[in-house]
């Protein structure tokens, strides 16, 4: 057996008696973290708080993170404003997500109200209608006809509410595609009377 290796585990620091590669020992320093970060960057935007949370769970110290990711909002890498623009517009066009979910996970990642705010008042109600419809027309078709009206407007108004949606768009949008897939021949502008 080696020296001083008495089978009391690993030493700190150590996985199994290798260095750890993710840790940055005494806190590391503020080029290391900008480093890291960019690392973070070049995969994917993130928000400030986000990289303040990578930075620590690798070992830097507060102080160091916050050196580091002030530097790199001051040349314009870090910027939650941008970050909550780029995030709401790729979740609500690509995902489907309603504003109610979109507020959440910017919240979820750190990103003020006053970040957030404007990306959100960028989607409006006539937005958020017309992917609404397009959900629900692409559920529809996976959906049997046969299925009792009652449990096909749940399954969709549930559909919509995971996504965010309101309840009153949920089932505005809902009844209305109910009513053209029921009666594809009826005028849009009674859908929205007929309930």
């Amino acid at each position: 057996m080696a020296a001083g290796s008495e089978g009391n585990g690993p030493e700190p620091g150590t996985d199994s008696g290798r260095p750890r590669k993710d840790r940055t020992p005494q806190g590391g320093t503020v080029e290391q973290a900008k480093e890291a970060c960019l690392r973070l960057l070049a995969v994917r935007a993130r928000s400030r708080a986000e990289l303040a949370q990578r930075l620590a769970a690798k070992g830097y110290t507060p102080e160091i993170t916050e050196q580091a990711l002030s530097r790199l909002t001051d040349v314009g890498l870090v910027d939650d404003a941008a970050f909550a623009e780029e995030w709401v517009h790729a979740r609500h066009t690509f995902s489907g997500k309603g504003k109610q979910a979109l507020a959440q996970e910017l919240r979820r990642k750190g990103v003020s109200r006053a970040d957030s705010a404007p990306a959100l008042e960028a989607i409006t109600s006539d937005d958020e209608t017309s992917r609404a419809i397009d959900l629900v027309r692409r559920k529809l078709r996976s959906m049997p006809a046969t299925l009792d009206r009652e449990k096909t407007i749940r399954r969709l108004v549930g559909m919509l509410a995971r996504r965010g949606y309101s309840q009153s768009i949920a089932f505005t949008v809902v009844k209305a595609e109910l009513a053209e897939r029921d009666n594809p021949d009826s005028d849009p502008e009674d859908w929205a009377s007929a309930d």
